[in-house]
């Protein structure tokens, strides 16, 4: 399974700058919804995408942020770790305090301030053998090490700490393919939050 197959909202970036939203689950509307925020559907190895091409972040941040309010409104399982809608006015940053990189089953992170590096531990992450870069805790399932990333992501943001999350997409073509079983239908009622939601 991928980490983009475990909540039943998924947003996230590829290395070439394209915002996509996975749908897991079915919800009501979202073609509609999406393409009024600007999203393209496509269908990709047994999956619908919703792409949003490169653009400005704030663009990005924007149209994001609607695609979520709509969402929002039938489930509160949603994960967003996007890089391309990272938009503040009053804070834009080139280089992050936190950069985490995903790819092949592995995670690796890496902090540029002791305040950061202070929150990585806080949150079960330990130090490699060279003290440069940091790895989740061990024996974590997709689901827990998913839960470990969004939960070290969302604190930074509370101390005003910049995070990217490299997902190893490097472009659309490249999001793996679909989870073999189907998921149930989404309902108009809203369940508990799984992992994280970005505020708007």
């Amino acid at each position: 399974m991928s980490l983009l197959d475990i909540p039943d909202v998924f947003i996230g970036s590829t290395d070439d700058g394209y915002t996509f939203i996975v749908l897991n689950r079915r919800v009501r509307d979202a073609d509609r919804m999406l393409a009024e925020a600007g999203f393209l559907a496509r269908e990709h190895l047994g999956r619908t995408l919703y792409l949003l091409p490169p653009g400005t972040a704030q663009d990005a941040h924007e149209r994001a942020g609607i695609a979520m309010y709509g969402l929002l409104a039938h489930t509160h399982d949603l994960v967003d770790l996007s890089w391309t809608t990272r938009w503040s006015p009053d804070h834009p940053v080139a280089d992050p305090d936190l950069r985490f990189q995903i790819g092949d089953g592995t995670v690796a992170v890496t902090a540029g301030t002791t305040t950061a590096c202070s929150l990585l531990e806080q949150h079960g992450f330990t130090p490699t053998t060279n003290g440069s870069s940091y790895r989740p805790p061990n024996g974590l399932d997709e689901r827990g090490l998913l839960g470990a990333i969004t939960a070290a992501e969302t604190h930074a943001y509370t101390h005003g700490l910049s995070v990217r999350v490299g997902l190893g997409i490097p472009t659309p073509a490249d999001v793996p393919a679909a989870r073999l079983r189907p998921a149930p239908a989404v309902t108009g009622s809203p369940t508990p939050p799984s992992a994280r939601r970005r505020t708007r």
